[in-house]
């Protein structure tokens, strides 16, 4: 049986955090809570939960100085303190997401799982040490792509896009979501350059395996093709 996860949950906000808390148990998560940003470093000298909601705004330490604390926990921001500029630098400064209160539960839970599926171990075991025909892999520690054993050439943005379409097999993923993920590795990717990266990437890899790797589904979003 898969061992339960710990989510914990940093707001001064009693009513949302309650609200939280509540979904989190339902959904099957334990859960952990600090109202300030002082006790959520305390609580994390102690335990290291699955994955961490952060509000920025806190007593004591803020959500803002706290984020740079906290090592090897993928973290959420909710809060609604968040502009294009918050946006970025949150993500540079070490959160995986951000969710703009108020929000909808549904999306905030697709997101958790999300990340937690990423942050899993076998989350990141993408590449095989043997390609089979036609395989597709990623380095993941050189940022490397083959395609059969051999490499191909990727910009910055494109392998962006093929890890986050690796890492969610058989899951369209939606043209805002992929934005949205891949805003910490490539900031300059637009909704409108989106598509260009996605023909060269398709072009790429077509090219080196003779097939198609990458689906497009209309209106919609794009998945990755199985082998």
């Amino acid at each position: 049986m898969e061992q339960r996860k710990t989510i914990a949950i940093i707001d001064d906000d009693v009513y949302i955090g309650d609200m939280l808390s509540e979904l989190l148990v339902r959904e099957g998560y334990d859960v952990l809570r600090a109202y300030s940003g002082t006790e959520a470093l305390y609580l994390l000298q102690s335990t290291a939960p699955d994955l961490i909601l952060l509000d920025l705004m806190l007593p004591g330490i803020s959500g803002e100085l706290l984020l740079p604390n906290i090592k090897d926990i993928p973290v959420i921001v909710v809060s609604a303190k968040l502009d294009i500029d918050n946006k970025v630098d949150l993500l540079l400064n070490g959160a995986v997401d951000y969710i703009t209160k108020p929000f909808d539960t549904k999306e905030l839970l697709a997101r958790i799982n999300v990340h937690l599926r990423l942050s899993s171990p076998r989350g990141n075991e993408i590449d095989r040490t043997e390609p089979q025909e036609n395989e597709l892999m990623l380095d993941l520690g050189a940022r490397g792509v083959y395609v059969n054993g051999v490499s191909v050439h990727l910009t910055r943005t494109e392998y962006a896009i093929l890890k986050l379409l690796m890492q969610n097999p058989n899951r369209v993923i939606t043209k805002s979501l992929l934005l949205d993920r891949i805003s910490h590795d490539t900031p300059d990717c637009t909704e409108s350059s989106l598509k260009v990266h996605i023909s060269n990437l398709h072009r790429k890899l077509r090219s080196a395996g003779g097939r198609e790797y990458i689906e497009s589904v209309w209106g919609i979003g794009f998945k990755l093709i199985g082998g």
